[in-house]
């Protein structure tokens, strides 16, 4: 405070590793820096939010995109999304996309490539592996994460859902996810649509691992989202 004013400072990014939240940019200088003096954190499943932010977050958030239900993506906690996905990986990067501009939130992809060397970036960029265990941990953690369906070369098709997923997670917020492309073959002559589908849940007293349970919800998260692309 000077002369009984007080001084408003600009935020500051903090990059630390307790919030899933898109947090203030760095300038590019100030972001080298913090790259070159080691001053940012990586969480216990790789991910780095400082390099997420400042050189995912501005790619993904150009996409154009219209999002259908968006009031359905938690604001916070944990949620598994499962989606729909064709050749390629362009479909998690609009479903970011999508996630970024409704609810301000990092999303964790399932099932990115792991190719030797970069593997590491992946990870950093927010990819988990395909293992039921480290999905579930992720959303233990209170992040938001999401898998694909099976490959489908159809716009319309839908693949199988990844059952043994859904049944390490069941307990956690469970949300189908449709992906539409906005011309031939993703071309952006029109804006992707990404449609939210209502949350879906196993009965209660269900226990994580029920086969039965997650054969069910496998079902229904997969018509769901046969249903939206329609």
């Amino acid at each position: 405070m000077a002369d009984g004013i007080a001084v408003t400072r600009p935020a500051v990014p903090n990059y630390g590793i307790d919030n899933d939240r898109l947090l203030a940019r760095d300038s590019l200088v100030d972001a080298l820096r913090r790259r070159i003096d080691g001053r940012y954190a990586v969480d216990e499943f790789g991910g780095d939010p400082h390099l997420q932010d400042f050189l995912l977050a501005p790619v993904v958030g150009r996409i154009p995109l219209h999002v259908e239900g968006g009031d359905r993506l938690p604001r916070i906690g944990p949620a598994l999304l499962v989606a729909n996905r064709g050749p390629g990986f362009v479909e998690p990067f609009v479903l970011s996309g999508a996630v970024q501009r409704e609810t301000r939130r990092r999303l964790r992809i399932v099932g990115m490539p792991n190719p030797p060397l970069l593997g590491t970036l992946t990870h950093k960029l927010g990819g988990v592996g395909r293992r039921a265990g480290d999905v579930a941990a992720v959303l233990r953690a209170g992040h938001l994460a999401a898998a694909p369906l099976a490959m489908s070369f159809s716009p319309t098709g839908v693949g199988e859902a990844p059952r043994a997923l859904i049944a390490a997670t069941l307990g956690f917020p469970l949300i189908p996810v449709a992906v539409k492309a906005g011309g031939p073959a993703g071309l952006p002559v029109r804006p992707w649509v990404v449609s939210v589908g209502a949350l879906l849940a196993p009965p209660d007293g269900t226990e994580p691992g029920d086969p039965l349970a997650a054969a069910e919800l496998s079902e229904a998260v997969r018509a769901a989202i046969a249903e939206m692309l329609a």
